[in-house]
């Protein structure tokens, strides 16, 4: 065991040493501090926007389906205990609601209330367990040869953030990009083999699916790790390209774009380094789990911001759907994404298979968010909010 220590510990100290390096950088001259705005802002709940009783018993039902796995977090457990008794009746649920929880609106470093609202989704793609002409692209497990250095454990001010990457000698180098992988593999086992390059794009948007086998089988797989290099939009780079204008992003019109330009598409998925490697999940016809490992629950779980809200937050959201009509409930705070970042931003679950992926697709929508925070229990901490929300395009 002596030859592995020693290496993590060579491994840190070069990790310590990179980053008093970029400390001892030159700095740019100090700008000017922005007004202080604050993440979180007292509300009442007679500010909420009304919603109705079926979506105010599914909303606090999907975050109490938590409370198994938020049973020793010392910000839920006594919550979660006390939830365990509300019979599921609206009155029931919202008094207590309005007896164990506080109200505050979410605010981005504008001071607005208003935020992204997208969607997402499990999709169903063709596969096999063999590959061969029709499927020749291969759903990778988590590789061999990647190693993974969570920084909060040398310096806590860097929580939540890794470096991932590859031994070579005695020096750390960053894992490869997403084109290598395709273009070169990696060492890693292969899961499923799927038809499309772009059904693997979407999946990896997703975090889950499930891929339909011809036995009838569906082979359910979730995310397991990721090659550590930055997450950026395909459907950005169509806009940067002049192919797609902004407001038609969707993954509709991705796909579309794609099958009419096959001999571009390597380079549109060279356009985002990050690659995702999936891991194998029971069957079942539970939703697929998130981050709190925990099935997702259809129209009432979301993917959020940690760095805002913590995982197994109860938040009340008010937007609209692709087509305008409102969808103002209670949703549990169950996953997270790396391109959900900011203050106002949700990701919100849409289920499973093709109507919900036309759903979550075509979603972008403006909203707000207000935080249900247990009396008593100090707010999360939180950096400088953002200038705007982030883009799942």
């Amino acid at each position: 065991m002596i030859a592995p220590l020693f290496r993590r510990g060579r491994l840190a100290l070069c990790v310590a040493a990179l980053l008093s390096l970029l400390a001892g950088c030159d700095k740019e001259p100090a700008k000017p501090e922005p007004p202080k705005v604050d993440t979180y802002t007292r509300a009442s709940w007679e500010e909420l926007p009304a919603s109705s009783d079926a979506d105010v018993i599914a909303g606090f039902t999907a975050w109490r389906s938590a409370c198994a796995r938020l049973a020793k977090d010392p910000i839920w457990s006594a919550t979660c205990t006390s939830a365990a008794q509300v019979q599921e009746d609206p009155a029931a649920v919202r008094a207590w609601l309005k007896e164990q929880l506080e109200v505050y609106s979410l605010r981005n470093a504008r001071n607005s209330p208003q935020g992204l609202i997208t969607g997402y989704y499990e999709p169903v793609y063709a596969g096999s367990l063999e590959r061969s002409e029709q499927t020749p692209v291969p759903v990778y497990g988590v590789p061999e040869d990647m190693i993974v250095v969570a920084l909060d454990s040398l310096y806590p001010e860097l929580k939540g953030k890794r470096l991932r990457g590859r031994l070579e000698g005695r020096v750390l180098k960053p894992y490869d990009d997403a084109a290598t992988i395709r273009a070169q593999g990696v060492k890693a086992p292969v899961l499923a083999w799927l038809t499309n390059p772009m059904d693997l794009q979407f999946l990896q948007i997703q975090g889950s699916g499930r891929i339909q086998l011809e036995s009838g089988r569906q082979l359910r797989i979730g995310y397991a790790d990721q090659n550590g290099h930055p997450y950026r939009p395909v459907g950005r780079w169509l806009v940067e390209q002049g192919q797609l204008k902004q407001e038609e992003v969707s993954m509709g019109k991705i796909r579309d774009w794609a099958s009419a330009n096959p001999q571009r598409v390597p380079e549109l998925l060279a356009s985002n380094p990050s690659f995702v490697f999936f891991g194998l999940n029971p069957d079942s016809n539970e939703g697929p789990r998130g981050s709190l490992n925990v099935p997702l629950t259809a129209g009432y779980s979301v993917a959020i911001d940690r760095k805002v809200i913590p995982l197994g937050s109860l938040l009340w959201l008010s937007t609209t759907r692709p087509d305008g009509s409102p969808v103002i409930r209670p949703v549990a705070a169950q996953d997270t994404g790396g391109a959900i970042a900011g203050e106002v931003r949700a990701d919100l679950f849409w289920g499973t298979g093709a109507e919900a992926g036309e759903l979550a697709g075509n979603m972008k929508q403006q909203g707000q968010i207000w935080l249900l925070w247990p009396k008593g229990i100090p707010l999360p901490a939180v950096a400088a909010p953002t200038q705007g929300p982030g883009s799942k395009s």
